[in-house]
C-alpha cells in the first residue's frame, strides 16, 4: 500500500477510535480504568521491574496518573517522558512527585528537569505504551506525533499495552520501524504477544 493511502488510513482510524473514546460515559471509563489498573498491578511484568516507565495520561486515554501513584506508593522508581520537540525524541526522568511535573509540549504534563534525575539506562523495566488502538499482534495506533516509535526501537524491557477492549482489532497498518508491545491488557482479556510470538517458532 502507498505511503499517502496508509496514511490517510491512520488518520481515518484515529478519527475513528477517538469517537469511541470520547463516546465512552464517565462511569464506564472510571470501571474499566479500575479493572486495568488493578491487571496491570498483578502482572508479573509489574511486579518482577523495578523501574516503571509510563506518559502522564490526558482525559482520552487509559488513566495512568492513578497507576503511576500506585507505582510509587509500592517503591517502585517511575520515570515518566518529556518531549524534545526540535527532534521529535524524548528524554524520560525519575519522579517522586507529581509536584515535579509541569504542563508543556501538546499540553501534556511533563518532568522538571531541573527537579528530576534523567534515565540513561533502557536495558531493563516496565513500560506502558499509549496507543488508541492496539492490533492481535501487538502493534499500535498512535496519536501520530512518532515520539514513542523512536523511543521503543531503543528500549530492552517490558512493554505493555493499556487498551480497551473495543479499541483492539485483529489487524492494524504499521511500518517496518514500528514495535510491537508484549503484552495487551483491557478490561475483559490479556493477550500475551510474546508467548503468542514464540509458540509459533
Amino acid at each position: 500500500m502507498p505511503v499517502n493511502d496508509i496514511r490517510i488510513v491512520k488518520r481515518e482510524l484515529r478519527q475513528k477510535f477517538r469517537r469511541i473514546r470520547e463516546n465512552m460515559s464517565p462511569d464506564k471509563k472510571r470501571r474499566y480504568d479500575g479493572l486495568l489498573k488493578k491487571t496491570f498491578l498483578a502482572s508479573k511484568e509489574y511486579k518482577n521491574n523495578s523501574v516503571v516507565f509510563a506518559f502522564v495520561s490526558k482525559p482520552i486515554e487509559i488513566d495512568t496518573v492513578s497507576i503511576i501513584d500506585a507505582a510509587l506508593k509500592d517503591g517502585k522508581r517511575v520515570a515518566v517522558p518529556r518531549c524534545v520537540t526540535d527532534k521529535r525524541e524524548m528524554d524520560f526522568y525519575f519522579i517522586t512527585s507529581f509536584d515535579q511535573l509541569e504542563k508543556s509540549t501538546y499540553g501534556l504534563m511533563e518532568p522538571v528537569p531541573e527537579k528530576c534525575e534523567k534515565v540513561d539506562d533502557f536495558s531493563k523495566g516496565v513500560c506502558i505504551v499509549p496507543g488508541l488502538a492496539f492490533d492481535s499482534e501487538g502493534y499500535r495506533l498512535g496519536f501520530g506525533m512518532g515520539y514513542y516509535d523512536r523511543f521503543l526501537s531503543l528500549f530492552k524491557g517490558d512493554k505493555i499495552g493499556l487498551c480497551y477492549s473495543s479499541c483492539v482489532k485483529w489487524k492494524l497498518p504499521h511500518g517496518y520501524f514500528d514495535r510491537p508491545v508484549d503484552l495487551i491488557i483491557t478490561e475483559r482479556f490479556v493477550r500475551n504477544i510474546k508467548k503468542q510470538n514464540a509458540n509459533r517458532r
